[in-house]
């Protein structure tokens, strides 16, 4: 029994490290989900592959794209967007602290209920997609 006394600090604090662990690994997993947006552009840069969206809420916010950026119902891709334009976008954290667009694609406007569109609203949270 004694050695089992002896044994239980050390147990309890190889516990609390792996706890620890798997909490920092969550974190690091949700700061990578994709976020979803609803709004208007309301500028482009072809020069730095970025746009700004207005979102329903009021806030603006700046996305980047890359060659893996999907393009859906927005002919010619990133030449497409121009000021005005209602899209939905799916888009991740960077690791400088920007967001890389994953989905771009034109809003679908009507729908019943209300909301104008089948997202409830400019920015739905962190697990949506």
């Amino acid at each position: 029994m004694t050695s089992t006394l002896k044994r239980t600090p050390a147990l309890l604090l190889a516990t609390a490290l792996l706890a620890m662990a798997l909490v920092g690994a969550l974190a690091a997993t949700q700061a990578q989900a994709a976020r979803h947006f609803d709004g208007t552009v309301v500028s482009k840069n072809s020069d730095s592959r970025t746009f700004r969206i207005k979102t329903e809420s009021g806030n603006r916010v700046r996305f980047r794209v890359n060659g893996n950026t999907e393009f859906q119902r927005i002919p010619g891709g990133f030449s497409g967007l121009h000021k005005g334009l209602p899209v939905e976008v799916n888009a991740r954290r960077t690791d400088g602290g920007g967001r890389l667009a994953k989905l771009v694609e034109k809003h679908r406007r009507g729908g019943g209920g209300g909301g104008g569109g089948r997202h409830g609203g400019a920015d739905d949270g962190p697990n949506h997609t």
